[in-house]
Formats: structure tokens, sequence, C-alpha cells
């Protein structure tokens, strides 16, 4: 039997425990409308889709996405407007990738920097130059 033909149907606690999550966040997203778990009663049960639906959502928050641009994602309609959105959301990882490797590669000149404070450090001063503006404004 394929994985696709599975009839899996977890409670709220099963699907939580399976992603490390508490049943409460499960229920915040499930009101935003990222979750749409079926109902036996008043009990939610969480089929295949809604495991991936749930993994969808945890590996766009890995990626940096707030749970408004996943809802914004997941309600994208058409091929066109999903890509729009993961262009935008490309970019901005990028982004902090780039932000991410300069810290560690000053983390790691730190650690072997020569200088007792870092601030007399050339390297770290050349590093870090763009954060410092020092030209006076009005100027």
């Amino acid at each position: 039997m394929k994985s696709t033909e599975l009839n899996v149907t977890l409670t709220i606690g099963e699907a939580a425990a399976r992603f490390g999550l508490a049943t409460h966040v499960l229920r915040h997203w499930e009101s935003m409308g990222l979750l749409s778990p079926r109902r036996n009663g008043d009990r939610r049960r969480y089929g295949e889709e809604d495991l991936y639906r749930i993994a969808l959502v945890v590996r766009g928050k890995q990626a940096g996405l707030s749970l408004e641009d996943i809802a914004e994602l997941h309600q994208a309609r058409g091929g066109a407007a999903r890509k729009q959105i993961l262009r935008q959301q490309r970019t901005a990882l990028l982004k902090r990738i780039a932000e991410a490797q300069a810290a560690l590669e000053l983390i790691d000149h730190g650690l072997g920097c020569p200088h007792e404070d870092l601030l007399e450090c050339t390297k770290f001063r050349h590093s870090v130059a763009e954060l410092v503006d020092l030209t006076v404004p009005g100027s």
C-alpha cells in the first residue's frame, strides 16, 4: 500500500507530538485557517493531508516565514501568485543567510583575533563598517 493510500487519523495530541508541538499551537494554526482537521463530535481528527499542512507550517517557520506569510502562501490562488510570494520569501531568506554568514565569520575571527579589545581590530572594524554611518546628517 502506498503512503498516499494510508488512512491516518490522529488526535490533536498525537499530531502535535509527531512534530514536537503543544496542542494549543495546532489550535492556533486552525484558528488562522492554516489547518482544517475533521471533527468527530468535539474531537479533532488529523489525516495525512493535515500532517503535510503541519509540516508545511513547521518548515515555513524554520525558513523564517511568519504565520501570516504562510497563510498568504496557503491562500494563494494559482501558480503565478504562489511563485511571486515564494520569490519574495526567497529574497528575504537569502538576505538573512548572508547576514548569518557574516556574523559567523565575525565570530570565527573573534575567536582567533590577537587583539584584547575587538574594537581595536582593523578586520573587525572593516567587517562592520557598513553598519557605522559616519556621515553627518544634512551635510
